[in-house]
């Protein structure tokens, strides 16, 4: 399994934080940032963007790293990815993600 796929299945290397916080880029920052803020309806500011992966050693945005229900109960359930969890299909956390993103579903039959 690949490292950069999140416990949601997103593919982290594509994501626009991660990319930021490799290349060191305050402009992408700020733009995660604002745009980020615009979809989630609340605050986010350009020190939150800074993320090296879900799975991965490093930083990670506030949300992955203290908020998201999925993420914590992949790595409570001791899985890498959903993938492995009998009740993917019916979770409604990550029904959110996959509904929205068919490329997170393929990555964690996978």
């Amino acid at each position: 399994m690949n490292a950069f796929i999140a416990f949601c299945g997103l593919d982290c290397e594509k994501c626009e934080a991660r990319k930021a916080t490799i290349e060191n880029d305050d402009e992408l920052r700020k733009a995660v940032a604002k745009k980020w803020s615009e979809l989630n309806q609340i605050e986010i500011s350009p020190g939150m963007i800074n993320c090296l992966g879900c799975r991965s050693e490093g930083p990670k945005t506030p949300y992955c790293e203290e908020f998201c229900p999925i993420r914590k109960c992949a790595q409570n359930k001791g899985f890498q990815t959903c993938g492995q969890c009998p009740a993917m299909k019916s979770c409604k956390d990550l029904g959110m993600v996959i509904g929205n993103n068919p490329e997170a579903s393929e990555n964690l039959k996978s």
